[in-house]
């Protein structure tokens, strides 16, 4: 008997869930993301990102849904840079706020931690910032991205830098021990083997780890690439610690961190030459039908909104909040939402198709890919003039690649 009545209070708390809101004439909005420990700079991107989406829609009156509109609200919880806090704070917003649907964390390994809690209460949630493919591979139906994995991503610098004359030969190839890090590091070193360059050595380190020690050792291998998944201070120490041992690769790759303004702002002239993998810059050319007609146009008001030039994480972040509010006009609901129309909101989402500032959004339907946004074309970028400024592939190229590295020492 105590088993059943357990079992059917959590029926009818999931099913009360949007009752208990009672009637409203906005949409709570859930956002998980860390705001505080070593992922709190990406953290706060994300934060930029999904802020500047409610701000500009609620600018506008709201998400308009059979000729009324209806503004967002957005309820923050803190992952603190732990995936056991951001699962403990999507059970909060969901039981306790009551939200209609959630934007996710930065980071996979938070975004892998909080994908079965809301796979336990059945409310939709689009994370822009989570790109390990471990996440689709396991074909969690609530969850969606607007980032493509790395997977997805990541072959496409290894492949221009095979095109360069005289191209790379030798690579070592690092990774810190998380989920979206090891990800990158064995995309990119798939991608090597690929193409026929030799990989020396392959190393999936410590997050945080003294790097000198280990570049160091690889110095007297005299790679021609190294390449590094790792987050955005980690990218900022690898190069630092070359720079201290002296050592200038041919090239120097990396995934994210590279198109984040604190990278050229914590390195200065270290930054220039490195290249990165990315799916949007602030001078592509895309086209929007909702709140900003293109990349320019939301790059303006973004550094006008936080006074730093945004990339591709924020606009990823403010993409997730144009999915939603494209899904919710289609789907037609209103809030609060019940479990009915957070299943008409989550088929909505599925067939969705539309052309944004940041690009293609249409999301993946099955295979490995599933639920993350496969609409986007894969760029690689490279820091010139304190810029990150696109050299691959052909047709979106506005500069070509700088090949060989500028020595850290003629700068």
């Amino acid at each position: 008997m105590r088993r059943l009545a357990v079992a059917i209070g959590a029926v009818l708390l999931t099913a009360g869930l949007a009752l208990s809101a009672g009637h409203r004439d906005y949409f709570k909005v859930g956002v998980i993301t860390s705001l505080s420990g070593d992922l709190a700079t990406g953290g706060n991107v994300t934060k930029r990102g999904y802020d500047l989406w409610a701000k500009t829609v609620n600018s506008q009156g709201g998400i308009e849904v059979h000729g009324k509109k209806y503004k967002v609200k957005l309820y923050y919880a803190d992952a603190q840079s732990e995936p056991s806090q951001g699962a403990s704070g999507a059970e909060r917003l969901v039981t306790q706020e009551g939200v209609d649907f959630l934007l996710g964390p930065y980071s996979s390994g938070v975004t892998l931690a909080v994908a079965p809690v809301i796979e336990k209460y059945r409310v939709p949630m689009i994370t822009g910032s989570a790109e390990s493919p471990l996440i689709w591979r396991q074909k969690f139906r609530y969850t969606f991205g607007t980032i493509p994995p790395v997977n997805y991503t990541g072959a496409t610098p290894i492949n221009l830098l095979a095109g360069l004359n005289p191209a790379p030969r030798t690579a070592i190839i690092l990774g810190s021990n998380d989920a979206f890090s090891k990800a990158t590091a064995e995309a990119f070193k798939a991608a090597s083997e690929e193409v026929g360059i030799r990989v020396l050595k392959y190393n999936i380190v410590p997050a945080g780890q003294d790097l000198i020690p280990l570049l160091s050792a690889a110095k007297v291998m005299r790679p021609d690439l190294i390449a590094f998944g790792g987050h955005d201070e980690e990218l900022i120490n690898l190069v630092k610690a070359l720079r201290q041992i002296n050592y200038t690769p041919k090239a120097l790759l990396m995934h994210y961190g590279v198109t984040e303004p604190a990278f050229v702002e914590a390195l200065g002239k270290d930054a220039e030459d490195v290249f990165g993998a990315s799916v949007w810059t602030p001078t592509l050319h895309t086209r929007g039908t909702l709140l900003w007609k293109d990349a320019v146009t939301y790059a303006r008001d973004a550094e006008a909104a936080y006074g730093v030039p945004a990339d591709y994480t924020q606009a990823g972040c403010s993409a997730a909040g144009i999915a939603f509010q494209a899904a919710l006009q289609k789907a037609g609901v209103t809030p609060p939402l019940d479990d009915g129309e957070r299943e008409a909101l989550l088929k909505a989402l599925e067939e969705l198709d539309i052309e944004t500032f940041y690009g293609r959004i249409r999301f993946a339907r099955e295979g490995e890919y599933y639920h993350a946004n496969i609409g986007l074309d894969a760029l690689t970028v490279q820091i010139q003039g304190g810029t990150p400024v696109i050299v691959g592939p052909a047709e979106f190229a506005e500069a070509p690649a700088r090949y060989p590295m500028r020595p850290w020492n003629e700068r």
